[in-house]
């Protein structure tokens, strides 16, 4: 009896040990497959999810910053509006680069007439060249909260930096470097839940707005509209897709035939964007919830300087001493972060759009000595926005005039964007569609009408 208990109890062993190897092996194929499933999602991402985190530059910080110290919570209701508007302008650009596998400027060149091709490039060289300037400026001015460096020797420093990065950093290392210094954004996030806020509020001016119409309101949602659907945006996103089949051999180096694509792959051109302009959107929401409950709250209605900005910081690292020195350091590493990300993606962009309207060897993807003025381009571009900050303005002025004048500049390009995506000639069976057609067409409307009733306030001198 004895014996025939003892086989029971060393079978029961071995069926409990099978059983817990089996569910063991289970789980780690189960931790595997969810490994996978994440390293997918990370291919995935690219190009719509750096020109969302770019989109977040700091002539967006600064404009949103200002909106909440200027404002409180009072503006949060133009995120969700401008939300979907956002998705389907980035959606349709990048569907064309990877339809046609050719950047925004080349098709306007192929389609459309010489002087709307060179009216449309003009525009978005001239915003992109007034954002690197004032971007620079305010990588200078973060950097001297904690180093005291002349403020033309650090402008000069970042401008001689980025450019070294685009032209000698290999495309998929460099891809790589901007698809995670988007992290960096998750500071104004953290701090706005540290700080407490009245969310029930928060959600109920956000999804219930109280609009208040004065020169100042306009001209700040000028601003936040501009610097959220930016013309740098619609450029690179468009040839960064098209530069991205080259380098998966989607398309031919030389554009000989139209790429291979299906809708899976667009799928995954959807959720990228989907990612990137969430993340551009939630983000800024953020840093408006974040300026409102410190700074506006405290009495700070108006942003002069970088340091201003930086204490919405401070209550994240309040417990700790010298508290006022870490809020200027995490403000100055985001800055920094994102001009670093922003900076290269808007001289690229006027290079994509400059090189394609010319006709030259252009991309990323190309070594210096293959495509010297494409590079030349994003040279001289830097330059050029790093001499702006020896004029005497303002960087905080800068930025905020920049996302404006970025509002203004949008709109013709978002009339081509929209007869482009719905040219069946050009994309086919992925042309847009009625959704599509109806959000782009309310985005022009939208941008038409906020920059109108800015000029009309200016003119007669309301404020």
């Amino acid at each position: 009896m004895n014996l025939y208990k003892q086989a029971e109890a060393t079978e029961k062993q071995f069926i409990a040990t099978l059983f817990k190897g089996e569910r063991r092996a289970l789980h780690i194929e189960k931790r595997l497959l969810n490994r996978k499933r994440f390293n997918r999602f990370l291919r995935i991402l690219g190009p719509g999810l750096v020109t969302g985190a770019a989109d977040d530059d700091p002539s967006g910080i600064a404009t949103y910053s200002q909106a909440g110290a200027g404002f409180g919570y009072m503006l949060l209701w133009a995120f969700p509006v401008m939300y979907p508007l956002l998705l389907a302008v980035q959606e349709s650009c990048a569907r064309i680069g990877a339809v046609t596998g050719k950047g925004l400027a080349a098709v306007l060149k192929e389609n459309y007439s010489r002087k709307l091709l060179y009216a449309s490039v003009g525009l978005v060289v001239i915003a992109n060249t007034i954002n690197i300037g004032a971007d620079l400026g305010a990588m200078a001015a973060a950097l001297r909260l904690l180093i005291p460096i002349p403020f033309a020797v650090l402008a000069t420093f970042f401008a001689v930096l980025v450019v070294l990065l685009e032209i000698f950093v290999n495309y998929k290392t460099y891809a790589k470097i901007l698809k995670w210094l988007a992290i960096v954004l998750f500071a104004y996030p953290v701090t706005a839940f540290l700080v407490g806020q009245p969310w029930a509020h928060i959600f109920n001016v956000t999804f219930l707005p109280r609009i208040d119409i004065s020169f100042t309101t306009i001209y700040i949602l000028v601003g936040i509209i501009g610097t959220t659907i930016s013309p740098y945006l619609f450029f690179w996103d468009t040839s960064e897709v098209a530069e991205n089949e080259i380098v998966t051999h989607r398309a031919t180096l030389a554009g000989l035939r139209k790429p291979v694509i299906n809708k899976h792959f667009l799928h995954g051109l959807r959720v990228d964007n989907f990612v990137g302009m969430t993340l551009t959107i939630v983000t800024a929401w953020f840093i408006v919830i974040t300026c409102a409950s410190v700074l506006n709250a405290s009495g700070v209605t108006q942003i002069n300087t970088a340091a201003d900005a930086a204490k919405a910081l401070q209550p994240l690292v309040h417990n700790f001493p010298h508290a006022g020195l870490i809020a200027k350091l995490l403000f100055s590493v985001g800055i920094i972060g994102i001009g670093l990300l922003a900076v290269p993606v808007l001289a690229g962009s006027s290079s994509y759009a400059i090189s394609e309207a010319a006709g030259w060897k252009e991309g990323l993807h190309r070594k210096y000595n293959k495509a010297k003025a494409f590079y030349g381009v994003i040279a001289g571009a830097t330059l050029v926005g790093l001499l702006m900050n020896f004029s005497g303005i303002d960087p905080i002025k800068a930025l905020i005039f920049t996302a404006v004048f970025n509002g203004i500049a949008a709109i013709p390009l978002l009339f081509m964007i929209a007869r482009v995506g719905n040219n069946k000639v050009i994309m086919g069976e992925y042309k847009n569609g009625k959704l599509s057609n109806l959000l782009i067409r309310l985005t022009f409307v939208l941008m038409l009408s906020a920059v109108l009733i800015l000029f009309y306030a200016m003119a007669i001198g309301k404020s």
